[in-house]
């Protein structure tokens, strides 16, 4: 009997399957480009440089950053947001961030409220992650040096204000750090016209590039201090690190193949449009979200059925754990979700259901309205045999 084909969402936590040309960029530098970059004058390592510089070319037109050297290749999100984190606070500072971010930004806010006078004041949300912009306002202290907003919930997929954020950090003197993993590729993201000092992207996510890449977008006016130290392939008979970007912020080797496919992955985006993108997943969204609520006993999280949101449906369903919901209908109907707390316990708090998590449904630029039709119809089977 043949393999049943795999519906795929999960999204939100990395996109699949990425387009024919992210591959197929990947295995050419593996084939002809795999040099050191920065690391020779050779032939194949100017080319592997290259590959770097023009990835950093194609992120600074789709974040409209006036220079590519403001941009720093990390793993991952979670890289990029501790850099910016431990790189920017000082002792006795004071940090605004919101109840719905993800423990990236959680974890390093709580290791240095332990190692530091840090303060941090975490603005609460109502049930749907929407936070009031005048309660940030009000909580600016003094010693505030930084606000840190989660353009898209992980969990909801409520899309946060960051204009209007960003213009109040503006008024205040107060720099922004944005986390960018669920919206960089599915929401206009302009560094210039939302007043954002550090951006933290994946990307593997809605950039469409391979996982282990991602970066941090640092404001030309601002010196973290680097989270690594160590080779760069420039200034290499100095003791400290070097004080040029990118090199500053990018210690070691950097993985040539991947920024690649990540450039081709943003060529992809640029191409089809973010605005385009949206409209294909809102759409989606919109369509599990009127199925699933003719489910009885179902309960969506996040905003409203007509409200603006990201790819991302969580939801729980009475009397079924939702990791055994999850595990049936991967099992069953080779359906890929994820279960549990999603690495944000700030966010379940918020919504409700710290004690139980959700399955989350994430769409892609790939997702069909066959393949969401058909996670409909499996949770009512699904449903159905439990009332028996």
């Amino acid at each position: 009997m043949a393999e049943r084909t795999l519906i795929y969402l999960d999204h939100a936590a990395t996109s699949w399957p990425k387009p024919p040309e992210v591959t197929d960029a990947v295995m050419k530098a593996m084939l002809h480009d795999a040099a050191n970059p920065g690391r020779g004058s050779h032939a194949m390592a100017v080319r592997a440089s290259r590959i770097l510089f023009d990835t950093r070319k194609q992120l600074a037109k789709l974040f409209n950053i006036r220079n590519p050297n403001d941009i720093a290749f990390t793993s991952n999100t979670t890289m990029a947001l501790n850099m910016a984190i431990k790189g920017f606070v000082k002792p006795g500072d004071h940090v605004i961030a919101t109840s719905v971010e993800h423990n990236s930004v959680r974890r390093p806010l709580h290791y240095l409220e332990q190692q530091m006078k840090l303060e941090v004041t975490y603005m609460e949300s109502d049930t749907t992650g929407r936070i009031r912009v005048e309660a940030i306002e009000d909580a600016i202290q003094p010693n505030t040096s930084l606000m840190i907003v989660n353009h898209s919930s992980n969990l909801l997929g409520t899309i946060l204000p960051v204009a209007d954020i960003g213009a109040i950090a503006k008024k205040h003197g107060v720099k922004l750090l944005v986390d960018a993993a669920q919206s960089a590729g599915i929401l206009p993201v302009d560094v210039q016209a939302m007043g954002i000092h550090m951006l933290a992207f994946p990307g593997h996510k809605g950039l469409l590039g391979p996982q282990g890449t991602g970066g941090l977008y640092i404001a030309p006016e601002l010196e973290l201090e680097p989270l690594l130290h160590g080779g760069t392939g420039s200034q290499s008979e100095a003791p400290h690190q070097p004080l040029v970007r990118p090199d500053r912020y990018e210690a070691g080797t950097q993985n040539t193949p991947g920024l690649a496919g990540l450039q081709a992955g943003v060529r992809h985006v640029l191409s089809e449009t973010v605005e385009r993108i949206y409209a294909h997943e809102w759409e989606l969204t919109q369509r599990l979200i009127e199925g699933l609520n003719g489910v009885e006993g179902i309960h969506v999280m996040g905003p409203s059925l007509g409200e603006a949101r990201t790819g991302i449906v969580a939801f729980y369903l009475d009397g079924i754990d939702p990791s055994e919901l999850s595990f049936i209908l991967d099992q069953h109907y080779h359906i890929a979700v994820r279960a549990g707390f999603h690495c944000t316990p700030l966010a379940h708090a918020a919504a409700g259901t710290s004690s139980t998590g959700a399955v989350r449904a994430s769409v892609g630029y790939s997702t069909t309205v066959d393949e969401v039709d058909a996670c409909i119809q499996a949770v009512k089977e699904i449903r159905e045999q439990y009332r028996i």
